[in-house]
């Protein structure tokens, strides 16, 4: 019965989304600005997430400067739904000349030396075009690039997005196969790439480290360092700048070739000290709408203790 389930719903799904993206770009634009009025100003799309995300991200602007920034998101994530959708079709050559990479070639020179990478980057601007970095990345059969993702609940459109997300060359790795699938390149002789869009809320179980970010004391995820420590992979930090409406610049910033030199959690702490700065120069780009503080570090210590390196619950003393 679930088969059935999927090969129904998937096929008419990924048919649908086919369709919309052979329209032109300019027609999806046109969708995205009727959507904007929409979700901005009928439905008001988790408009109080958004507004104490600002308050505590910029305790220093007006709330008129925090408004701006809010409707300068909506337009901008109305847009993103329309880029993302138009990519089931796009071309290479027209991915390469809306989403362009400078400083590829040190990245290329790291993974010739037979170095893996690893790469960190936000939910800013937008991160499913960052799927095509493989087209710049130096063409050899011994270089394998991939990036980590949350496998969706609903199966058939977890395919739909896999569909969209493969199509450049990259593949999708779900989180918990990270480090098998990095061994299992390793094992061939070959070398990875893989990104990792760290900035999301890390399980109770999963919270290893706090860090200060966007002012505000904030659970991060840590597997990224680890991984790069136990297989002594670079770090490259993603900076992404957005240049006009639909075209977007990837900076590749090397963070370190050698990260076990460095301090426990110092790469992590540089990852998002990197990504504030980019928020800052243009907050409007980042996922404002996703409620990133949820988990503060007052409940984690009521609830939660870490015993030789795992996350547990606290024992509540039996009721009298």
């Amino acid at each position: 019965m679930r088969k059935f389930f999927y090969k129904v719903t998937y096929y008419p799904l990924w048919a649908l989304w086919y369709s919309l993206s052979l329209l032109p770009l300019r027609v999806h634009y046109a969708f995205s600005s009727v959507f904007y009025f929409l979700v901005a100003h009928v439905f008001r799309y988790r408009r109080k997430v958004i507004m104490k995300n600002l308050r505590n991200a910029f305790p220093d602007k007006t709330e008129h400067e925090r408004e701006q920034i809010a409707n300068g998101f909506y337009h901008f994530f109305s847009d993103f739904i329309a880029e993302t959708l138009k990519y089931g079709t796009m071309s290479r050559d027209s991915i390469m000349r809306h989403m362009v990479v400078k400083n590829i070639e040190e990245v290329n020179r790291i993974l010739e030396s037979g170095q893996s990478v690893a790469l960190f980057l936000g939910h800013y601007g937008n991160w499913e075009w960052v799927t095509s970095l493989c087209l710049w990345i130096i063409n050899r059969d011994d270089i394998a690039m991939g990036q980590v993702y949350h496998p969706l609940e609903n199966e058939a459109m977890d395919r739909v997005f896999l569909n969209v997300r493969n199509r450049m060359g990259s593949q999708c790795i779900a989180m918990r196969e990270t480090l098998r699938w990095i061994l299992n390149v390793k094992s061939k002789g070959w070398t990875s790439i893989v990104g990792y869009i760290a900035d999301q809320v890390p399980t109770w179980e999963n919270i290893h480290h706090w860090t200060t970010f966007m002012h505000q004391e904030t659970p991060v995820f840590t597997g990224m360092e680890r991984i790069a420590r136990s297989q002594n992979q670079a770090v490259v930090y993603i900076d992404v700048k957005c240049v006009k409406r639909g075209y977007y610049e990837l900076d590749m910033q090397v963070v370190t070739r050698d990260p076990k030199s460095l301090p426990e959690n110092e790469i992590t702490n540089e990852c998002f000290r990197r990504l504030e700065a980019t928020i800052e120069r243009a907050p409007q780009y980042w996922l404002w709408s996703h409620n990133r503080w949820k988990r503060t570090r007052e409940e984690f210590d009521r609830r939660y203790t870490t015993v030789n390196g795992r996350v547990v619950k606290v024992a509540r003393p039996p009721a009298p």
